[in-house]
């Protein structure tokens, strides 16, 4: 039975409501305790007579929870997958509590609202509906609700696929960051995942001479660290590499832009013109193409010193790296020493390879078709994301993973400056569109 818009309205609100529920679990990780959202998820699949669930708990109040509802087996299942984990927050600098779940301003605001426990939401309503609809699925579709995406995956993703492969094996998987609006050179874009990069903490230690603080002198490890750091900057001197992700990404864009534009953006394709162009190019759209083409080292913490009046005779920070497909940490180790300069070492802390998906799939065609059918200005790319999630675990049970949480974000709505930072919120009018267009995903997918 097809749904009228009218109901379209219901189905939208009442995912507002579930993801405003589940904003008001404080699930910020460490320390995680993420099942008392995954047993609310539960006790509302219950009510809609689900019967193949199970909540497992990888540690105390670490659960996660996967709910199948099953198809004819004719073809490998699907997974939908969520992290209810979320990073911590700053309530003071918020314009709303961030475990209030407040719907204001036609907006979802809190914690996790785009970081991703909208999909959560989603998901629970695309199952939901199947039901309701008695859709005659001929995958099984299988939701996983995971904990500790935002630390390491140990109490989540990586934990199950070690312990309990059989509940989550499956063809395909949508899991998060892509299908969402995200506006380029007056185009609506759609990126959508099929890579993420490789993780590659570094420590950068600088050594010098001790002393008192009262005299100062030339060989202070704390002033080597500084100028190393100074050079690294925004990591804008990172040389680039054109890998095929970014090159699909890049040509497909062009092609649609006015010749003068679509010039200007093919000369990210080359080695020589690509710095040249990333200064050309709005501020707001240069940090994300340039981690599309570059490692990218961002310094995030510093220690030196046991007291004020002591010169310390090493000083050390932390460097967030993102290696692209194909780059191993020696590599981008390489390129960061040539910018900072030899009064430093760098050595790993951690390191966790990228992965990079087949676009050429039907389930690809798919979404791009869908996409389209509900924007018919959509213009669909494959795309790389910076950050690590829990794709890379489902990718070790053999599935192709795509990035998939559509949404229709207003001009302006800075989604990715939003993920970790103050005041997150997603739009109604997003999930009412997210929704609607997931739901036909998997009904066209599935059955």
């Amino acid at each position: 039975m097809e749904l009228d818009d009218r109901q379209w309205s219901q189905i939208g609100d009442e995912t507002v409501e579930h993801l405003a529920r589940l904003i008001r679990f404080d699930t910020t990780n460490p320390p995680g305790n993420e099942t008392p959202a995954a047993l609310y998820l539960k006790q509302v699949f219950e009510r809609e007579g689900f019967e193949e669930m199970q909540l497992l708990e990888s540690a105390p109040r670490r659960g996660n929870l996967i709910v199948r509802l099953r198809g004819d087996g004719s073809k490998r299942p699907l997974l939908l997958s969520a992290h209810l984990d979320v990073v911590p927050a700053e309530p003071e600098h918020w314009t709303y509590p961030p475990f209030s779940g407040a719907v204001a301003e036609g907006m979802v605001w809190g914690r996790g609202t785009l970081d991703m426990k909208h999909m959560a939401a989603m998901s629970l309503m695309v199952l939901l509906l199947a039901k309701r609809q008695g859709l005659p699925l001929k995958r099984d579709l299988i939701f996983a609700a995971v904990a500790d995406e935002e630390m390491a995956f140990d109490y989540g993703s990586r934990w199950l696929v070690e312990n309990h492969p059989d509940l989550l094996r499956a063809e395909y998987a949508l899991s998060e960051l892509g299908g969402m609006l995200s506006p380029m050179a007056g185009r609506r874009v759609y990126p959508i995942q099929v890579a993420e990069k490789g993780v590659c903490w570094l420590r950068m230690r600088a050594h010098g001479q001790a002393g008192h603080g009262a005299v100062p002198h030339e060989d202070n490890a704390v002033v080597h660290l500084a100028r190393a750091l100074a050079r690294i900057g925004d990591g804008r001197r990172m040389p680039i590499h054109v890998t095929p992700v970014a090159a699909t990404y890049i040509r497909t864009l062009a092609a649609t832009l006015p010749r003068a534009q679509g010039l200007l953006l093919r000369g990210l394709l080359s080695h020589r013109l690509a710095p040249l162009v990333l200064r050309r190019l709005p501020r707001e759209q240069r940090g994300d193409l340039r981690a599309l083409l570059c490692n990218t080292v961002t310094p995030t913490r510093l220690q030196a010193g046991v007291k004020t009046n002591v010169i310390p005779c090493e000083a050390e920070a932390e460097l967030d790296c993102r290696l692209l497909p194909g780059q191993m940490p020696e590599d981008a180790m390489r390129e960061i020493l040539a910018i900072a300069g030899p009064a430093v070492e760098l050595g790993p802390l951690k390191v966790s390879p990228g992965v990079e998906f087949d676009s050429h799939t039907e389930l690809f065609e798919l979404l791009k078709r869908t996409l389209v059918a509900h924007d018919p200005a959509a213009l669909p790319v494959p795309y790389m994301v910076a950050a690590a999630t829990d794709a890379r675990q489902w990718a070790r049970l053999g599935m192709t993973v795509y990035g998939f949480t559509p949404g229709q974000p207003p001009e302006g709505h800075q989604v990715m400056r939003l993920i970790h930072g103050h005041d997150e919120r997603i739009p109604v009018s997003s999930l009412h569109f997210g929704v609607r267009v997931l739901y036909d995903v998997v009904r066209e997918f599935c059955c």
